[in-house]
């Protein structure tokens, strides 16, 4: 009798953690779906035809882009990682697809130029974008350097290239020349399928292809292993290194994708594009429940986080609202988001220690 009342003694803290604090927890983990239901109500409240499908499409199609950036970073951030240089490496893709269009490639030698076809233009700047994310990862586990000094570092030196590329100046019209075989590119950006833009489609299709990597394949595992203890992962036979340069290819190769799908739609190429997009996408990352540090997150969170953001900034463009209090809001959304990541964690935490010490003093009180 007494061993019965001693166990109900003790199962007693966590039953009381549940009751108290595990519905707030339930909160913390649904925040992204709930600040996006309350920013579409507000918007649609507050902007006329907000939520008009002409006026969506062009939002999802603006949230693409932040997209593509946010579910390549995903596993970077997983890894306890960050990847500065993804906006960067925006623009610098951008400007080798305009540089290939206009200019061709030069053959001093024999004085001509070859301009390749867009079908081979995508494939070059999508293995460009790769290189230098494979790159980073090489840097960060070759030399054991901090991920954000490295990116950091990467981040002005492709931004400086991207400059070299044209000088500073913008390559116009890539919507290319019949008489050399290179349109095309323009329809990447401005093209439809089915009613919607060729980017949400490929919005969709990444999102589909990385969640299945995150789920199904034992990369994917090893991702969350090592984000969730390295040396553990390390001693349990991952190959962490390697895991972590493909974490940083997948990063730039989707960067890659964003400046293909950025410079299409504009149908030119400037150096500057992309600048701060990194910040969008990292926002869109932690918003949707990813952890900064590492072992936790899923693709389907930033991709809602992708859409808050989105909506949040296109929101408050039709709003009226000026340019310098967009990012003065979406500054504070970046800290809000990162404290409530916090919380989050500490309550996690509190939640396993409580468990652990009810499971203790059972397994003492039984016979």
């Amino acid at each position: 009798m007494k061993s019965h009342q001693a166990v109900a003694l003790a199962t007693q803290p966590a039953k009381a953690f549940n009751s108290r604090e595990g519905f707030l927890l339930l909160l913390l983990k649904l925040r992204t779906f709930i600040a996006l239901i309350l920013i579409v109500g507000f918007f649609s409240i507050t902007v006329p035809d907000f939520l008009a499908l002409g006026s969506m499409v062009i939002m999802v199609k603006h949230i693409a882009i932040n997209a593509f950036l946010a579910l390549g970073i995903t596993f970077v951030i997983i890894t306890a990682g960050i990847d500065l240089s993804i906006g960067a490496t925006l623009g610098l893709c951008g400007m080798i697809a305009g540089w290939l269009i206009t200019k061709g490639i030069v053959l001093p030698m024999f004085g001509i130029a070859i301009f390749p076809s867009v079908w081979l233009i995508v494939p070059i700047v999508l293995l460009t974008g790769a290189l230098i994310g494979a790159g980073n990862g090489w840097i960060i586990t070759r030399y054991n350097v901090a991920p954000f000094i490295c990116t950091l570092g990467t981040m002005y030196i492709l931004r400086g290239a991207a400059m070299l590329t044209s000088g500073g100046e913008t390559f116009p019209g890539l919507q290319g020349n019949p008489q050399l075989g290179n349109t095309g590119f323009d329809k990447i950006g401005a093209g439809n399928f089915l009613g919607l833009p060729y980017a949400i489609w490929m919005m969709i299709v990444l999102a589909l292809i990385i969640a299945y990597i995150a789920r199904r394949l034992p990369f994917g595992r090893q991702v969350y292993a090592i984000g969730d203890n390295e040396r553990a992962a390390e001693l349990s036979g991952v190959k962490t290194k390697q895991v972590k340069i493909l974490v940083y290819t997948l990063s730039g190769f989707c960067a890659a994708i964003a400046g293909i799908v950025v410079s299409s739609q504009l149908v030119a190429s400037h150096p500057a594009n992309g600048t701060a997009f990194e910040m969008n996408a990292i926002a869109a990352v932690v918003l949707g429940g990813t952890s900064l540090a590492g072992g936790r997150g899923t693709i389907l969170g930033t991709l809602v986080g992708a859409f808050v953001i989105g909506f949040l900034a296109d929101g408050l463009i039709m709003m009226g609202v000026s340019e310098f209090w967009q990012m003065v809001i979406k500054g504070i959304v970046i800290i809000i988001a990162v404290i409530i990541d916090q919380t989050q964690n500490r309550m996690q935490q509190k939640a396993a220690v409580v468990a652990q010490k009810a499971l203790i003093e059972e397994s003492e009180t039984k016979p």
